[in-house]
């Protein structure tokens, strides 16, 4: 592609139309994203494409590629957007936001990640947080306003991000200490299949935002030798936080996420039913974008989590 002098440049408003589409892979998020319609997104990436007399999407049923011309762009105009948002938080004497945005599914949100807000707000009250939380949507990851996003799976760090290993994704069974006192202790695998067992929905694995096997009670029995009964439970939900709530009110077991479960434990609401855990082979991860590094109040938060998963061990 030749080069094209500045002054006949298209608009900036299409390059930034370009980069929210070329960072989901999708017009229909991107104009959910920009608040537009979806035609008028196809509308400005074609008249890009014609100003560029390059084609920068492959275009397949419910589907969209970059093309090799479409990635190099890509590639320039966030680091151009990136650039000119600097520029312009120095001429307006803005040192940043004092607002951190992240994003997890609900459980992390819930259970591992409200705590540690907590504790930095405890230590920065000036500085406020958005969580969007959600076990149906993985594309919030890529909203331009999150600075930090929360994953699990098997990830990879894109250019323009820094990625950190939080710890490997396991799962105990656990129960009130009432329960245990009242119908333990489970001594082996199959004593758990005589009691209530709450488990999440099938459901909950195929979202969109939890797109990998299973980690259930068919998973935990098998790991021990053992076989799932499949007894009918008083509860079984696509959602973590009901689980926990039935749980704690000494309704059944459920298998417990360690990092979810810690702080209940930690205050005797929960305690270990079975001395056995179960991994996956995968791990939690934090992505923070590098750029949003910059600002001290994100920074401190990213080291205040690390900080905290190094203490747990």
């Amino acid at each position: 592609m030749p080069p094209i002098r500045r002054r006949h440049l298209p608009s900036l408003g299409a390059f930034a139309t370009f980069e929210v589409a070329a960072k989901h892979l999708s017009f229909t998020l991107a104009a959910r994203e920009l608040n537009v319609t979806q035609g008028a997104v196809s509308q400005q990436i074609r008249l890009l494409e014609r100003a560029l007399e390059v084609a920068l999407f492959i275009r397949k049923h419910n589907a969209l590629e970059l093309t090799p011309e479409g990635a190099s762009l890509f590639s320039a105009v966030t680091a151009g957007l990136d650039t000119i948002s600097a520029a312009v938080s120095v001429l307006a004497g803005d040192e940043g936001p004092q607002t951190i945005t992240v994003s997890a599914t609900d459980g992390m949100a819930l259970f591992w990640l409200q705590p540690l807000i907590d504790s930095y707000r405890a230590l920065h009250p000036e500085v406020g947080f958005v969580v969007l939380a959600s076990d149906a949507d993985d594309t919030l990851r890529n909203y331009a306003d999150v600075d930090v996003a929360f994953l699990c799976g098997n990830e990879r760090c894109e250019v323009g991000e820094e990625m950190h290993f939080l710890f490997p994704e396991t799962a105990q069974p656990v129960c009130s200490p009432e329960f245990l006192a009242r119908h333990g202790p489970f001594e082996d695998p199959d004593s758990l299949n005589r009691v209530n067992l709450l488990h999440l929905h099938d459901r909950h694995w195929s979202a969109d935002a939890i797109g990998w096997q299973p980690l259930g009670w068919a998973e935990w029995f098998r790991a021990q030798g053992a076989q799932w009964a499949k007894a009918p439970a008083s509860l079984s939900t696509n959602k973590v936080s009901l689980l926990m709530a039935a749980a704690m009110a000494g309704e059944g077991v459920m298998l417990g996420w360690h990092h979810m479960v810690r702080e209940p434990i930690a205050r005797g609401r929960l305690v270990f039913a079975h001395p056995a855990p179960l991994t996956a082979g995968r791990g939690n991860f934090l992505n923070c974008k590098q750029r949003a590094l910059e600002r001290p109040a994100l920074a401190g938060f990213v080291a205040h989590v690390l900080a905290a998963v190094r203490e747990a061990g």
